[in-house]
């Protein structure tokens, strides 16, 4: 196949940041996602109705003009969050909360330190139909980090869903296959999404020849079992996976620096390597349900009605780009050959 025409797209999990960066990151996935889950962890995180829809003003400030690209929505979670946070949130339109175990990834010290202590939050999104969207891995120092999804599975995530039958779950970036069986096992209610990151490398490509920082994100790369068994889920065409990019900007000097900051920006070649991924896979069949259809109806969200075309030409990713601010922002997949295109 050569060329292949799907309907627009959506990214379920992205990171635009804020400031100045949003002139980059949102022309960015407003060249072909027509909407995107925005992750709230800002400093300060957005942690009510009030500084979401502030926060989404600014984003939408940034759209380029002639584009209808729409952010989506979410809540940062701590423990001081209550019932009533989330009843203001569902008001105002904020369609998820995001649970991250304090210390999981960038900016996350502020947040969730007693995953039981916030079943009454739970409880209150299960009533007002807010999606919780899971960073799943747990934290404590001596627990391997290669197992720390798994782990959380065990030790949280069958409880949660167990204990709120009708609340709905997505699992952030799974990268295993612990994660990607659970999903499958787990009722309706549970769903995941998967980077392009994490279908197309592995963690040899993260330390094989010298650590390589900008393949570095949280989750970390897994063994090419794991990385196999995700292949083999978006192969299937199972609606309880989707796409969720996991975007995540930071400049040169940040990720090459004595403590690189965690996170791939994918946002300029996503659409494009998803579907080099998935005609590798001879599964180009299944890419528009992955990418177009099983987000947007886990979110009870209407389909998107436009169309995007990409053709089968070999294209480079830039080595760097440069941000808003002037410094030099290295790409996920840099200087490598794309097979995709968008036309």
């Amino acid at each position: 196949m050569q060329k292949i025409t799907i309907t627009t797209p959506d990214d379920w999990h992205l990171h635009f940041r804020d400031g100045d960066i949003l002139n980059e990151t949102v022309p960015a996935t407003a060249r072909c996602f027509a909407r995107a889950i925005v992750m709230p962890n800002l400093v300060p995180a957005v942690t009510n109705a009030k500084l979401a829809l502030a926060y989404k003003q600014r984003i939408l400030d940034a759209v380029p003009e002639g584009s209808q690209f729409q952010p989506l929505m979410t809540l940062f979670l701590t423990n001081d969050m209550t019932p009533q946070d989330i009843v203001d949130a569902k008001t105002a339109g904020v369609v998820a909360a995001k649970l991250y175990p304090a210390g999981a990834t960038t900016n996350s010290a502020a947040a969730v330190k007693g995953i039981e202590a916030m079943h009454p939050v739970f409880a209150e999104m299960e009533k007002q139909g807010l999606l919780l969207l899971i960073h799943g891995e747990v934290t404590e120092s001596h627990i391997d980090i290669f197992d720390r999804e798994k782990v959380f599975i065990d030790q949280y995530l069958r409880k949660i869903v167990a204990d709120f039958p009708t609340l709905k779950v997505v699992f952030e970036h799974i990268t295993t296959s612990d994660a990607a069986q659970f999903v499958k096992e787990s009722s309706e209610n549970v769903a995941a999404t998967i980077t392009p990151q994490h279908l197309m490398l592995n963690r040899n490509d993260l330390l094989v020849g010298g650590v390589k920082p900008h393949n570095y994100c949280l989750p970390v790369l897994k063994r090419s079992t794991h990385q196999q068994a995700l292949r083999e889920a978006v192969a299937s065409g199972s609606s309880k996976f989707f796409l969720g990019t996991d975007s995540a900007p930071h400049a040169k000097h940040a990720k090459e620096s004595a403590c690189g900051c965690a996170g791939c920006y994918s946002a300029w070649s996503a659409l494009e390597l998803y579907t080099q991924v998935f005609d590798e896979l001879d599964a180009l069949d299944k890419l528009e349900g992955f990418a177009s259809f099983h987000g947007a109806d886990f979110y009870g969200l209407p389909r998107n009605t436009g169309t995007v075309t990409l053709e089968k030409q070999d294209w480079q990713v830039p080595e760097s780009l440069t941000l808003p601010s002037g410094d030099p922002i290295v790409p996920f997949y840099a200087g490598q050959t794309v097979s995709w295109k968008i036309a």
